[in-house]
């Protein structure tokens, strides 16, 4: 067990990020008392039987108070809304930060409402499953996983700094980038893939001439990886869309033309320009190999016991 980095920490959303958070933050000893809110009363009680926090309380300004660090785990939309009713309440000299896919719309909805004598550092942990709610967290979820810090210009580097060492403690790697390039990284990486699977299982879905069973029957042809993805929490997943907009529809403008392209490839039969394709796209699984954020075992190695 390591020296605690905060005294106190308020998570704000219990959902499978904050429960992770809760669980991992315990695990690690990286704070000395944790409060925990959420906006249902079904949740606190749920976090109550699980253990989670050491003060579950019912509303979010009074999470924050006494707190030195706040994290906000709400879906992106609802950010500034609750920046908005913690602001008055925050602690001088606290960290304030969220979990959001999306910063540009984080940094621009919460940043109006925090006080001039707080650190605001706002992150991303890139990690996740298709299982939402306190239960479907667990400690493990970070580790070696990235988490990436977007400290508006001006911000404390020491407060920065403390944020970064509290995603190492949890299993994290940490990276600092600015709001718009972390934006066009994830709408690549994350945002439009999501889209995609999405995309096709609605498509699947609404196929007359071939039925729900036998799409479900031959899912491991290359389906099923997709309906993972699209599992995902279609709140949050809304809110990412909808806040990551310019980025999004830049990125979805370039899948466009290379799927049309790809297109010509076939109905060309251009077999030389999709095998060149395949090598290159093949180099890209293997560098995620090799930097430890998949394995080659089969499923994902995802473990069927688990819920990651």
């Amino acid at each position: 067990m390591s020296q605690p980095l905060f005294d106190k920490i308020a998570i704000i959303g219990l959902g499978l990020i904050g429960s992770s958070i809760a669980r991992a933050a315990r695990a690690q000893g990286a704070v000395r008392e944790i409060v925990a809110t959420a906006r249902s009363p079904r949740t606190r009680n749920r976090v109550v039987e699980l253990g989670l926090a050491d003060q579950v309380v019912e509303t979010n300004a009074e999470a924050v108070e006494g707190a030195d660090l706040v994290i906000v785990c709400v879906p992106v939309g609802a950010c500034g809304a609750v920046a908005k009713e913690i602001g008055p309440h925050l602690k001088p000299g606290a960290t304030i930060s969220d979990v959001g896919s999306v910063k540009r719309s984080v940094v621009r909805d919460m940043g109006s409402h925090m006080p001039k004598n707080v650190h605001f550092v706002p992150a991303h942990p890139v990690a996740g499953t298709e299982h939402s709610g306190p239960d479907a967290g667990f400690a493990e979820l970070f580790t070696n996983r990235w988490c990436i810090l977007t400290p508006p210009e001006g911000t404390d580097a020491e407060a920065v700094e403390r944020l970064a060492a509290f995603w190492r403690l949890l299993g994290a790697k940490v990276e600092t980038m600015t709001p718009e390039h972390h934006d066009i990284v994830l709408a690549i990486t994350s945002h439009v893939p999501h889209l995609i699977a999405y995309n096709i299982v609605g498509t699947a879905a609404d196929m007359e001439e071939v039925t729900q069973s036998e799409v479900v029957k031959f899912s491991a042809g290359g389906f099923r990886d997709f309906t993972r993805i699209a599992a995902s929490d279609p709140v949050m997943w809304r809110d990412v869309f909808l806040n990551n907009k310019e980025a999004v529809l830049e990125m979805l403008g370039r899948f466009s033309e290379d799927l049309a392209s790809l297109q010509r490839m076939i109905r060309w039969d251009d077999g030389a320009a999709l095998e060149a394709l395949f090598n290159r796209t093949r180099a890209i699984r293997r560098g995620i190999i090799e930097a430890g954020q998949d394995t080659e075992a089969a499923d994902f190695g995802r473990p069927h016991g688990h819920d990651d």
